[in-house]
């Protein structure tokens, strides 16, 4: 056990799903593992293991924001041993080319500000996903004939951002979407040698104030969960 993870060694699988709400890391367990068995209740942030297609597999909750995650990605890779770590989570688009439900594979991601700041100092590290789980993410995707986006995101580090300006700069250098966690995970698997990506699902749109009603968007999010497994073990 951790900190912040109450699970037991050898309850973690190599390969982990990391959702920001708990409730959702629930419901896609409960989805798409079999013989799922919640193994982590701790502050609510729940995170439930089972198999898919005999393979493995924790879905765990994150947090909001980058913070949160750097906890749990630090405490998954460095005490229970994970490898593969694989966002699934929503985003606002910000290309009117990328339609609310459509899946973004994020290749990159910028931002202004992560938890990694500290270590990089002067450094403006670029982080980004691993390749191989991009590439199968983005073989799985055409084979489920998925409306797919693969490119750059950002990584706020606010919710409520009051800067229309970087906005439009953002949109202007072709970045497809915001969320809240990518440059973070993908700094620490580089930091510890493992393999991370981010699988996104539109639910918003910066450009035209489209958005998924919340009772639309379980339902909505099982492409990005599928696309998540399939580039896992590819």
């Amino acid at each position: 056990m951790t900190v912040h993870i109450g699970a037991n060694p050898g309850e973690i699988a190599e390969t982990v799903l990391l959702p920001g709400d708990p409730l959702r890391a629930e419901w896609a367990a409960r989805t798409f593992l079999d013989d799922a068995v919640c193994v982590n209740r701790v502050r609510g942030m729940l995170g439930f293991t089972g198999t898919w297609k005999g393979h493995r597999v924790t879905i765990h909750g994150s947090g909001m924001g980058m913070p949160s995650l750097s906890i749990y990605a630090n405490e998954l890779m460095s005490e229970y041993g994970a490898r593969t770590l694989i966002r699934i989570g929503s985003c606002g688009a910000m290309q009117k080319h990328v339609a609310v439900r459509d899946v973004i594979l994020a290749m990159t991601a910028s931002t202004l500000s992560t938890p990694s700041r500290g270590i990089f100092r002067e450094l403006n590290f670029a982080p980004c996903a691993s390749y191989d789980l991009l590439r199968a993410a983005a073989d799985a995707a055409e084979r489920m004939k998925a409306r797919h986006h693969v490119g750059g995101i950002y990584s706020s580090d606010v919710f409520y951002d009051e800067r229309p300006d970087l906005n439009e700069i953002m949109v202007r250098h072709g970045i497809l979407g915001v969320e809240m966690e990518a440059a973070e995970l993908y700094n620490l698997a580089a930091r510890h040698g493992a393999r991370a990506l981010a699988v996104l699902t539109v639910s918003d749109h910066l450009l035209t104030g489209e958005a998924l009603p919340a009772s639309d968007r379980e339902s909505s999010f099982g492409d990005m969960v599928e696309i998540a497994l399939s580039a896992a073990f590819a």
